[in-house]
């Protein structure tokens, strides 16, 4: 039987604000980098359920996860989050969160959706302390697609549904958090968003997972992703697989993630 992880809970400031995290430390952890794991837009540390601490067991690898602004338990968000906040994350917010978590060796990041593209943004604008990105339903382009499926989440928000689901791990912060997320991807401007022009400045290893049916998005963005990045690139595509690929495909994410890790930690 695996030993369990120890998890510990703490707060920690990064671009001006409170954050919180969690983390996750093996028994006996190998020497390597930390995992740091980068929630999707509607995300908090709980709805990553039980996987972050899965794939460090399987690695042996420590790991971080954390709560974005306005996410969970962190500092609430105030007014609309702006065009380019997935850049600011990238390039201000993930930097100070690893300084402030003691993280100075170059981490392998875990991103889902929003997580994703903040995870490959910050690997292009700080390739030097980046060791690997696993891009789990990352975007780096609208498709309308996306902006449908927006859409609907906002239907079953009004609706009662989504709002009491979110509600159960973000608390006070539910609102704010969702109202920042839909609006901001649904302003007009926002249409032309696109990032693969950074994506050149990717030169570590890059592992691209995108469910075949998930709801926003299409393989135009693992082609755009795969196709873009300067250094090697794997892809798992997942069939009768939707937007969250480590809960609807758990096992076969878990196993080409730590295999992807392994080869990463062996080179």
């Amino acid at each position: 039987m695996t030993a369990p992880i120890h998890r510990h809970r703490f707060d920690f400031r990064a671009a001006g604000r409170r954050l919180h995290a969690e983390r996750l430390s093996p028994p006996h952890a190998a020497a390597g980098p930390t995992l740091v794991f980068l929630h999707e837009g509607l995300g908090s540390i709980g709805q990553w359920r039980h996987f972050p601490a899965e794939l460090c067991a399987r690695t042996g690898l420590p790991g971080l996860v954390y709560e974005r602004w306005g996410h969970g338990q962190s500092e609430p968000l105030t007014g609309p989050r702006p065009d380019d906040y997935l850049e600011r994350e990238a390039r201000d917010s993930l930097p100070e969160a690893l300084a402030a978590c003691g993280i100075s060796e170059p981490p392998i990041l875990f991103g889902h959706s929003d997580g994703g593209s903040i995870a490959l943004l910050f690997a292009a604008a700080y390739p030097e302390r980046t060791r690997a990105v696993i891009g789990e339903a990352a975007h780096v382009l609208i498709e309308e697609v996306c902006l449908a499926g927006i859409r609907l989440a906002v239907a079953a928000y009004e609706q009662g549904s989504l709002k009491d689901g979110l509600r159960r791990y973000h608390g006070a912060n539910t609102e704010a958090m969702f109202r920042g997320w839909g609006d901001a991807w649904l302003r007009p401007e926002r249409r032309y968003w696109n990032v693969e022009a950074e994506l050149p400045r990717i030169v570590c290893p890059t592992l691209i997972v995108q469910g075949a049916d998930d709801e926003y998005a299409t393989r135009a963005q693992v082609d755009a992703i795969a196709a873009g990045v300067a250094g090697p690139a794997d892809i798992l595509w997942l069939p009768d697989c939707a937007h969250v690929p480590h809960h609807q495909a758990r096992e076969r994410v878990l196993d080409a993630a730590a295999r992807f890790i392994g080869g990463v930690c062996s080179n």
